[in-house]
């Protein structure tokens, strides 16, 4: 009797944080894209995402992140196209300066009650504050 296999364990569902083997400076996960498609879903329109940085929050820089229309894309943008779960393409622009402190950052989406919603994993901070929306480099 030949032996049962043994089982495999799940791969985590979010990759590790670094620069995307196709060039793409932002990584979003799987559970990332359903949520932005279900937001494109329901907003009945085609938006691009904006994500970047600022001065301010708790360590020094916050995250910033926004839908905004085609036309709003500046010619210096960084665009990185993606596919969502239904084929359909969906761009996430990043302007040159915010990319030198974001790029290899990963989006990740939960659903938990506490500390749910859009998550950042960025590579480059050297500290990070309890709510995950401000870091220093």
């Amino acid at each position: 009797m030949a032996p049962s296999p043994t089982p495999t364990p799940e791969a985590p569902s979010t990759p590790a944080p670094q620069a995307d083997r196709d060039g793409r400076g932002i990584l979003i996960t799987a559970a990332a894209l359903r949520q932005l498609g279900f937001l494109r879903q329901q907003q009945g329109t085609d938006f691009i995402l904006r994500v970047g940085v600022r001065s301010g929050g708790c360590s020094g820089m916050s995250y910033t992140m926004d839908f905004i229309q085609p036309q709003d894309v500046r010619e210096e943008d960084k665009v990185y196209a993606y596919t969502l779960a239904d084929g359909a393409g969906f761009q996430v622009v990043s302007d040159p300066k915010s990319l030198l402190y974001i790029y290899g950052l990963q989006l990740d989406f939960s659903t938990a009650l506490i500390g749910g919603g859009f998550n950042f994993t960025n590579p480059n901070a050297s500290q990070t504050c309890g709510c995950g929306s401000s870091f220093a480099v």
